[in-house]
Formats: structure tokens, C-alpha cells, sequence
């Protein structure tokens, strides 16, 4: 793909600017690699990250949420002990104490990551950073004073959140996320799930096996939709023999109440409607891109139709010195293919030639069991035409 770039005509005071290498906004995964990398090979290099030290993976997605699976793995051990010869008087979840090991987790992760940007002599900055100008990015701190950064290279790694749809009643209700379910210091006595992805599998397992009587309610004819069907159906057979219904081929059309209260949700199914009530309800509907309030009309960055950062294959953004990676370039939501976006920036920027065209994408759903997969699925395969084997 060929990007045309365009110069800007905005004028600005260089004089007040902190001189990087590479300025980097947003500090998820692949950023912090790159700033490690970099500044490893003596490049002066700055990351700006308005909450995060290390981004989301660490903190609120992929290790946190991991971390909650297993303690919820080791409650349904619990659960069928007397299968294996194990007896037991009972024993009961604490979430804030699940809550506690998650977040010794993360604190242990925040520090090894800070020891790091010492180690190599990176710098981390705690802020709200936005565009200027091209390769300009003024940072506003926790104190309200302000830096101003410029980069003779920029990565935009902004990631995504997540999608919040506009269901009447649905904001009103404050619902959970990911982020918000991960810190939960008690058990859900009725939990609605809205969305059958990924998210919403993993954790509807998760607080069934806590406890929770989960109800799971997906627009789609399957679970994980994108999946082979005996995939699918097999996702949903284990969640069902745990205990969690499933709602499929199912729309809400409204949600009243609050969330950690009292919710009530009106779907339709097959043409007629439900009321469902619960005590708390997770939105897990997808992901949007974090693109709004970065100034990015200021550079000639442009954007997809889907809001996501335009880049081609060497994950150059449309305008000249400015890349982008992870998943707010649109690139699989992945923390490996954060890395390997991080991969293809580093080699172009250092003499390089390499692509992101043709890679395989590793994929893997923390259920028990697990899903994994890398390459085309039998649908996809049968769709191209291509001979495969099935075992």
C-alpha cells in the first residue's frame, strides 16, 4: 500500500522543546519494548502514558485477567475435589483477597518495568500527551505543568477500549468492563454478560466458577461466531455443563437499574422479548480505538473509516516520521502482535525492510480448556478452495 503525506503549515516554537530520538505516546507493551530497545542502543527516548506504566497488559487486560482465571481454576478444584478422593467441610471466595493477589501481581510487574526504564535509560512519563504539531507532543502532568516533547521519530501506540454501545439505558446503568469486573471485592450474585467474545467467555467462566449464577447473551447463532461451528459448540457445551445460560441469536433492546444493584434488560429472541434481571451486568462487546483528543488532524495522521490509525505494511502512518503499532493501528488485539508490530518499526528504522503482509497470528482463548489456534480455520480453509486434514 502507498501512503501519500502532505507537509503541515503550522508554525511552532521549537525553541520550547525537549530534543528525542523517538518520542513514544502511549506505553503498552510494544512501546515498552521499543523504548527499552532503543534507548539500549544509546537513543535519547521519552514514553507517555496517561495511566499506565507498561500499558494495558499488565495492568488491566491479558496478566491481570489471567491471574483472576486461575484463582477461579483453583475454586472449581475446590468444587470437584470429591471426584479425586478429596473431601472437604467447604470453603468460601473472598474476592477482595482474589482481588489483592492480582494487584501484588501487577505492583510487582509496574516495578520490574520501572527498574527496567532506569536500567536502560528510557524515560517514562506519567501524563496526557496530544499532537502540537508534526512529531510535536505536549504532555500535561498530574500537577498541571507541561512539557513539550519532539521527536526526530514518533509511535502513536494509544491501544483500544472497550466498545460501549448505544443501548437505551445501557451508560445509565454503569456497567462493568474488563477493567472494572477485574476489581470487583465480591462475588456477583446474578451476573449479565452482554457479548460472546473472547472477553465475555473468558470471564463468564471465571465468576461461575467464583459463584455467580451467569447469564451470557450474544447477538449472534454462536458463541465466539468467528469460530469453526463445532468450536463453537463445543465452547458453549462446557460453558453450559458449568452452569452458565446462554442466550444466543439475542438483541437487548433496553437496560434499567444500576450495576452492583439491581439491573433489568429487555432482549429479543427469535421475535419475542425477555426480561432478564441480575445484580450486575458486564458489557463485552468489542473494542474502539483510543484516537480522540490525540490532535492528530495537527500532523496529517489519518484515520480508517473504523477510526483506527492508517498505516501500510512497514506500519508508516501518513505522515512522514510518525508510526504506529498495536492495536490502535488496527493491527490484531494481541500483546505478541504488539511486539512484533514493535519488530517491524525497529527494523525499518534501523536499515531494514520488514512487513507485517503474510504473518501468522498465534491465538489463544484462556477457557478451561483452552482454545488455540495459528493459521486458517477449517472454514477458512474451505472457503479458499484449500485441501486440509482434520484430526
Amino acid at each position: 500500500m502507498k501512503i501519500e503525506t502532505s507537509p503541515s503549515t503550522q508554525v511552532l516554537n521549537t525553541s520550547q522543546s525537549e530534543e528525542f530520538d523517538l518520542v513514544i505516546l502511549g506505553g503498552g507493551t510494544g512501546s515498552t519494548i521499543a523504548a527499552w530497545t532503543f534507548a539500549g542502543d544509546g537513543e535519547r527516548v521519552a514514553v507517555v502514558d496517561r495511566k499506565y506504566i507498561g500499558g494495558s497488559c499488565p495492568n488491566i487486560a491479558c496478566l491481570p485477567s489471567k491471574n483472576i482465571i486461575h484463582s477461579a481454576k483453583v475454586a472449581s478444584y475446590f468444587r470437584q475435589s470429591k471426584e479425586f478422593g478429596i473431601t472437604h467441610n467447604g470453603f468460601a471466595i473472598d474476592m477482595a483477597g482474589v482481588r489483592e493477589h492480582k494487584r501484588k501481581m501487577v505492583r510487582g510487574l509496574n516495578d520490574m518495568y520501572m527498574e527496567n526504564y532506569k536500567n536502560t535509560g528510557a524515560e517514562f512519563i506519567l501524563g496526557t500527551g496530544r499532537f502540537l504539531a508534526p512529531r510535536t507532543v505536549e504532555v500535561t502532568l498530574a500537577d498541571g505543568t507541561r512539557r513539550q516533547l519532539r521527536g526526530a521519530n514518533v509511535i502513536v501506540s494509544t491501544g483500544t477500549r472497550a466498545a460501549m454501545e448505544a443501548i437505551p439505558g445501557l451508560a445509565e446503568a454503569q456497567p462493568l468492563t474488563h477493567i472494572e469486573a477485574l476489581e470487583l471485592d465480591e462475588v456477583p450474585e446474578h451476573l449479565l454478560v452482554i457479548g460472546g467474545g473472547y472477553v465475555g467467555v473468558e470471564l463468564s467462566q471465571a465468576m461461575g466458577r467464583f459463584g455467580s449464577k451467569v447469564t451470557m447473551i450474544d447477538r449472534n447463532r454462536r458463541l465466539m461466531s468467528r469460530e469453526d461451528p463445532d468450536v463453537c459448540e463445543a465452547l458453549r457445551s462446557v460453558l453450559a455443563e458449568e452452569g452458565i445460560d446462554i442466550l444466543l441469536n439475542a438483541r437487548v433492546k433496553r437496560v434499567s437499574g444500576k450495576s452492583g444493584d439491581s439491573v433489568s434488560v429487555v432482549i429479543e429472541q427469535d421475535g419475542m422479548e425477555k426480561v432478564l434481571k441480575g445484580s450486575h451486568i458486564l458489557v463485552a462487546t468489542g473494542r474502539k480505538p483510543n484516537t480522540e483528543g490525540l490532535g492528530l488532524e495537527r500532523t496529517g495522521v489519518e484515520l480508517t473509516e473504523r477510526g483506527y490509525i492508517k498505516v501500510n505494511e512497514r506500519l508508516q502512518t501518513t505522515a512522514p516520521g510518525v508510526w504506529a503499532i498495536g492495536e490502535v493501528a488496527g493491527s490484531p488485539q494481541f500483546t505478541h502482535i504488539s511486539i512484533d508490530d514493535f519488530r517491524v518499526v525497529h527494523a525499518n528504522l534501523t536499515g531494514g525492510n520488514r512487513a507485517t503482509t503474510g504473518r501468522q497470528v498465534p491465538y489463544c482463548l484462556f477457557t478451561d480448556p483452552e482454545l488455540a489456534r495459528i493459521g486458517l480455520s477449517e472454514t477458512e480453509a474451505e472457503v479458499q478452495g484449500i485441501p486440509y486434514r482434520l484430526f
